[in-house]
C-alpha cells in the first residue's frame, strides 16, 4: 500500500515538474515579447514624436507651392492667349495674302 502511495506521488511531482517547467517556459517567452512590444514602442514614440510639426511644416510649404502655382497659372494662361492669337494671326495672315494670290517661297516655272 505504502509502495502505491509512493508511486502515485512521483507521478503527481513528475507531471507536476512538466508543468512547472512549461509554466516557466512560457513566462520566458512572454517577458521575451513584452521587451519586444517596449522597444517597438519606444522606437515608435521616437519616430512618430515629431510627427505634428512634420505635418504643420509639410502643410505650410504645400500651401507656400500653391500659392506660387496660383502665379504661375496666370502667366501661362497668358502664354497660352498669346499663343492663340499668334496663330491666329498666322491664320488671317495666310487667308489674306491667300486671296490675292501671294504665294511666299514657291516659284512658278513657265513652260
Amino acid at each position: 500500500m505504502v509502495t502505491v502511495v509512493v508511486v502515485i506521488n512521483i507521478l503527481i511531482s513528475l507531471i507536476l515538474l512538466y508543468v512547472a517547467r512549461r509554466v516557466w517556459q512560457l513566462k520566458q517567452r512572454l517577458a521575451f515579447i513584452a521587451d519586444r512590444l517596449t522597444a517597438y514602442e519606444r522606437n515608435t514614440h521616437a519616430v512618430l514624436s515629431n510627427a505634428p510639426v512634420n505635418i504643420y511644416t509639410s502643410q505650410r510649404n504645400l500651401q507656400n507651392l500653391r500659392q506660387g502655382n496660383q502665379g504661375l497659372q496666370v502667366q501661362i494662361q497668358q502664354v497660352r492667349q498669346i499663343v492663340s492669337l499668334l496663330f491666329l494671326g498666322r491664320n488671317v495672315w495666310g487667308l489674306s495674302f491667300g486671296r490675292r494670290g501671294y504665294k511666299f517661297g514657291k516659284k512658278t516655272i513657265a513652260k
